[in-house]
């Protein structure tokens, strides 16, 4: 399977960018392009960092077509909702457009009241699904983990490419890890932790930081196992993941973004904010310092 082999390196859950509030696919073309120069190895539209929950289903859907017309690498389409028709239709809609795979999360707002709860919405979802699927775990924003075992008990299924896990919870990362079969995918969601998860056996990274560096996220995947891999996460990565983490990833990428050139403006919708001027000076100062360790 294509898309399995492409996971194995740095995907990009993709901003999606605004002018006055309304999409600008030339920006997002621009980015894609930016992507490929940088050597991303998938995209990932329609994620928590391209603001999925305030784009309609309409616009989340043009974002789709955009990507998949102008990518070079498979896609993975974001597909969260909190029924299983609601996910089992986001999925058909992603196959529709060209995607190659979606990506889906634990129900929220309502948690699984006993242990075996996600499991029934995952094999659901898993035995209806058009797509290859990533399990997405992030309990900051579903409200609940998807606990190892639940991993475990549906990582056989023929549909079941992984996990990505952006928990920032590293012991939690070993567990899936250790519990899972070989072939399913266990990719590090957490920037900061994108090296040492590399180092223990992750698979691979999706990083919002690779829309904003994407050579140097694709650098520390390669040389992980050695010295420059170390130098990249410390007084790289994790320095301009520290300098974004206050202002959330959206805002912070686009501002990246905007002060490489690439996207030309940092237009979030609500309730996010744009990042404020100070904000920006960090985060160019973190920008600069980052590109300037990529560039030894």
């Amino acid at each position: 399977m294509a898309i399995h082999d492409s996971l194995r390196g740095i995907t990009c859950p993709l901003v999606t960018p605004f002018d006055d509030g309304a999409i600008d696919e030339d920006a997002l073309g621009d980015l894609l392009d930016h992507l490929h120069e940088g050597g991303i190895d998938a995209v990932f539209p329609c994620g928590t960092t391209g603001e999925f929950p305030s784009l309609t289903a309409d616009e989340q859907h043009r974002v789709l077509e955009t990507t998949v017309e102008h990518a070079e690498v498979p896609v993975v389409a974001g597909a969260a909702a909190t029924s299983v028709a609601d996910t089992v239709a986001a999925i058909d809609r992603a196959a529709e457009a060209g995607a190659d795979a979606a990506a889906i999360v634990a129900p929220y707002f309502i948690a699984a009241n006993a242990p075996e709860g996600n499991q029934r919405f995952f094999e659901a979802v898993l035995e209806d699904a058009s797509l290859p699927l990533l399990l997405y775990n992030i309990p900051q924003c579903t409200g609940q983990r998807i606990e190892p075992e639940t991993v475990a008990a549906v990582a056989d299924h023929e549909r079941a490419l992984g996990i990505k896990d952006s928990s920032g919870d590293l012991a939690y990362f070993l567990s899936v890890l250790e519990g899972t079969p070989e072939e399913f995918l266990c990719l590090q969601g957490y920037d900061a932790l994108l090296v040492p998860a590399l180092r223990m056996g992750a698979d691979g990274g999706v990083n919002a930081l690779s829309n904003v560096v994407p050579e140097i996220m694709g650098e520390a995947f390669e040389r992980a196992d050695d010295e420059r891999g170390r130098e990249l996460q410390r007084d790289a990565i994790s320095r301009l993941f520290e300098a974004c983490t206050t202002h959330g990833f959206a805002p912070a990428a686009k501002t990246a973004l905007a002060e490489r050139g690439v996207i030309p403006g940092d237009d979030v919708r609500p309730p996010l904010v744009a990042v404020d001027d100070a904000g920006t000076e960090t985060i160019g100062d973190a920008l600069e310092a980052a590109l300037a360790v990529g560039e030894q």
